[in-house]
């Protein structure tokens, strides 16, 4: 009697979990979404800004930097302004800042920031 109490309990789970996996994974799944950089917090849009401060730094190009801070839906400067605020608050370490600068800096004095338009 005891052995049947055993298994019914072990296929109760199994099929217990069973059915939670394939209802989670399968039929009530969280669908993604389209996102784009600006719906991003602040705190990931600082982190996204300064992956585009880091590219910049290898690569040099403005304009490039420029159109991929275009994504954040603000003017460059301003985000970039944004950017370095918010890794003050909290606590990036002093190259992610100074690259933050170097970028900020960068984007004043390009003379003429160029959009391409894509088809």
């Amino acid at each position: 009697m005891r052995l049947w109490r055993v298994l019914g309990f072990l296929f109760t789970l199994a099929v217990g979990l069973g059915l939670g996996l394939y209802l989670g994974w399968g039929i009530l799944a969280a669908q993604p979404k389209d996102m784009t950089p600006e719906t991003l917090r602040a705190d990931y849009q600082a982190d996204y800004v300064l992956m585009v401060a880091e590219i910049y730094q290898r690569e040099g190009d403005v304009n490039a930097a420029a159109q991929r801070l275009a994504l954040l839906g603000e003017s460059p400067l301003r985000k970039v302004q944004e950017a370095i605020l918010t890794a003050q608050q909290l606590g990036y370490a002093r190259e992610d800042i100074e690259t933050l600068a170097r970028l900020f800096q960068a984007l004043q004095t390009y003379p003429r920031i160029q959009s391409t338009v894509t088809p």
